[in-house]
């Protein structure tokens, strides 16, 4: 789900840096674009899944071309190894309440089962910020979902491509923005992931991406924590407006970047492929 795949950016980020031994995998055909400009200007826009519950063969045909093609990589993160460090020096502060009395009074019994079923120990959690606990509990049932880090794309884009590499962000610059948030919206963050944690089915929108359905994870952006407006402003639709600058000014400098981060970026009318088409490039759906 994409609300998970957001969150999976920074989760993913603090596991160590580390591929699955190769094996054979299914293939999949996630959605691409090309941007280009009257002066042969050149980009790529590829939509990525943070953490997958299984190894897919995501580089074959178009996309294998357009990472041929590039001379520089653009992550929202590329040096994740970083993201530890970051995560130890911005998740803590003096005099927090206990994570429980965080929490609307309705969803204290939620919380309960939640931190039962992941193991987490609420008494290690009470000394984190409350935006760094709702990461927290969601990492763990990610894990508990089977949901693996190791199978990230950035992750085997960082360790497979032979060019340069640039980040959009980076771990210290990203926890920031959950670390800036109003402790009011980080509130909503946390009982969103608490909800979503209790729901038995939910959507697979890692399929839908796998055949480059863009519809339901755009559905995604437009349900829980991200219906709150400043949280979307925060976390989804700023950040779209500052990236496309940046990917803009890379073209301009003659750069030719396979620009990859989380699907949800580029679903809508807010999404990067709208914003470039926006601003005088010509974008083109690949696959």
């Amino acid at each position: 789900m994409f609300n998970s795949a957001l969150r999976a950016s920074i989760l993913a980020a603090l596991a160590a840096l580390a591929l699955g031994a190769c094996r054979a995998a299914p293939p999949a055909h996630p959605a691409l674009w090309q941007i280009e400009g009257p002066h042969g200007e050149k980009a790529w826009l590829f939509g990525t899944v943070h953490a997958l519950p299984e190894r897919l063969d995501w580089r074959q045909g178009k996309v294998a071309e357009a990472l041929a093609a590039s001379d520089l990589l653009v992550l929202e993160v590329a040096h994740i190894e970083e993201a530890p460090r970051a995560f130890a020096a911005l998740s803590q502060s003096p005099g927090l309440q206990p994570l429980r009395e965080r929490i609307s009074p309705a969803l204290r019994p939620a919380l309960d089962r939640v931190l039962h079923e992941t193991g987490l120990d609420p008494a290690a959690l009470d000394g984190l910020e409350t935006w760094a606990a709702a990461l927290t509990i969601e990492q763990a049932l990610a894990s508990k979902a089977g949901i693996e880090s190791s199978n990230g794309i950035e992750r085997e884009l960082v360790a497979t491509y032979r060019r340069p590499v640039d980040q959009l962000e980076g771990a210290s610059a990203q926890l920031s923005i959950f670390d800036h948030l109003a402790e009011e919206d980080q509130r909503v963050l946390l009982e969103s992931v608490v909800r979503e944690g209790l729901r038995p089915d939910d959507p697979d929108v890692v399929r839908a991406w796998a055949r480059g359905d863009m519809a339901p994870i755009e559905a995604e952006t437009a349900r829980g924590f991200l219906t709150d407006p400043e949280l979307r402003e925060a976390l989804l639709t700023g950040r779209n407006r500052a990236w496309a600058d940046r990917i803009g000014s890379l073209l301009h400098q003659g750069k030719h970047p396979f620009v990859a981060v989380g699907a949800g970026h580029m679903a809508g009318p807010q999404g990067l492929p709208a914003l470039m088409a926006t601003q005088g490039w010509h974008v083109t759906r690949l696959q």
